[in-house]
C-alpha cells in the first residue's frame, strides 16, 4: 500500500474548531497537493490559531506586528509547477517530504468569510489552498503575472472540491 500524505492539524486557539473543519483542511490540502500534480507522500503541519497567535507569529517570523489570516512556512524553494516528484527530500526516517507548515487565524476565517458573503468552510478551504500554494513556491507579492497565476490555479483547486464563490 502506498504511503499517504500526514496532514497534523493542532490548536492553539479558545475558539471551538469542530472535527469536520479539520477534516475539510485534510482533503483541502491533498486536493490541492494532487491538483498540481504532487506525486510523492508529504507531510504539511497545520495551526488553527486566532488573531493573537498569528499576530505573534507574524512578529516573530517575519517582523510584522499584526494579525493576518494565513501564514505559510516552505520548507523547500519549489518553483510553482514544479512540485516534488522524487524522493530526495524525503525525511529518511517516514519516507514523507516535509513541505512545511501554515497557521491560519479562525477569527479571520470567520470575519472574511461575512466581508466576501462567503461561507467560513470556503473560506476556510480558499485560505488552505492559499498556503498549500505557497508550499509549492506560488508567490502573490508582485501585481503582475505570478499573482494572476496564483489567483487561477487557488479558483481552479477550489472548483474541484465545490468550494468556489
Amino acid at each position: 500500500m502506498a504511503k499517504r500524505d500526514r496532514i497534523t492539524v493542532s490548536l492553539d486557539t479558545d475558539r471551538p474548531v469542530s472535527e469536520a473543519a479539520k477534516a475539510r483542511i485534510r482533503k483541502t490540502v491533498r486536493a490541492a497537493l494532487r491538483a498540481e500534480g504532487v506525486s510523492v507522500p508529504c507531510e504539511i503541519n497545520v495551526l488553527l490559531t486566532d488573531d493573537k497567535g498569528i499576530k505573534k507569529l507574524n512578529r516573530a517570523m517575519r517582523g510584522i506586528n499584526r494579525a493576518t489570516d494565513v501564514l505559510s512556512f516552505p520548507m523547500f524553494a519549489y518553483k510553482p509547477g514544479y512540485p516534488p516528484k522524487s524522493l530526495k527530500n524525503a525525511d529518511p526516517s517516514t519516507g514523507l517530504t516535509p513541505l512545511g507548515d501554515m497557521a491560519i487565524s479562525v477569527e479571520r476565517v470567520a470575519a472574511q468569510a461575512k466581508e466576501y458573503g462567503h461561507s467560513e468552510k470556503r473560506e476556510l478551504s480558499y485560505l488552505t489552498v492559499h498556503s498549500v500554494l505557497h508550499l509549492l513556491g506560488y508567490d502573490h507579492m508582485d501585481e503582475g503575472k505570478m499573482k494572476k497565476r496564483m489567483r487561477r490555479r487557488e479558483e481552479a483547486i477550489l472548483e474541484i472540491l465545490n468550494a468556489e464563490r
